[in-house]
């Protein structure tokens, strides 16, 4: 256990946390608790990174860490009536076949793709829109919708980027028809 995988691990903490703080109606300190999330996700990569110490655990668990975190948030603003179930559906369908995705094929023993920027890139969007929908700002469901676009369009580069990576070369070995 290195420090970026307990970075994640503590994600995997703040969640309950969250929910607890959430239900309680106290909606700043809640969405303080997701920031906190965030910048363990920003930290853990940064050390990772630097230090050498990215692991195929870390690979794993960092962006599953990212996305129950995300769907906790979704389903909180679901219930509580700041979102609408369209784009509650349409976060849950892309988050959860990324992670079913990511899951079925690391235990396949598939190379998985890492975060790059654009990965990271759509969680800030997120973040940004949920931060709007927290303090009800002006037009944030419009923007939620455009991140949203914006995450699918990520998730169908992520899919190329897996292919490529465990593209298998075909054809006959030499000398054999």
């Amino acid at each position: 256990m290195n420090l970026p995988n307990l970075l994640t691990s503590l994600r995997f903490v703040l969640i309950p946390v969250y929910i607890a703080v959430f239900v309680n109606g106290h909606m700043i300190p809640a969405f303080l608790i997701m920031v906190a999330a965030g910048i363990t996700d920003v930290l853990d990569g940064y050390i990772a990174r630097r230090n050498g110490q990215v692991t195929a655990v870390g690979m794993m668990l960092d962006p599953l860490a990212d996305k129950l975190m995300l769907i906790t948030v979704i389903v909180s603003l679901l219930i509580s009536g700041h979102i609408s179930w369209a784009a509650a559906a349409a976060m849950f369908l892309r988050d959860l076949g990324m992670i079913a995705g990511g899951l079925f094929y690391h235990f396949r023993g598939k190379k998985t793709v890492p975060a790059n920027w654009m990965g990271k890139l759509t969680t800030v969007l997120f973040y940004a829109a949920i931060m709007l929908i927290f303090f009800e700002a002006p037009h944030a469901h419009s923007y939620l919708w455009g991140v949203i676009v914006f995450s699918f369009i990520t998730s169908i580069m992520y899919i190329v980027m897996f292919k490529a990576l465990n593209k298998s070369v075909t054809g006959t070995p030499p000398g054999h028809l």
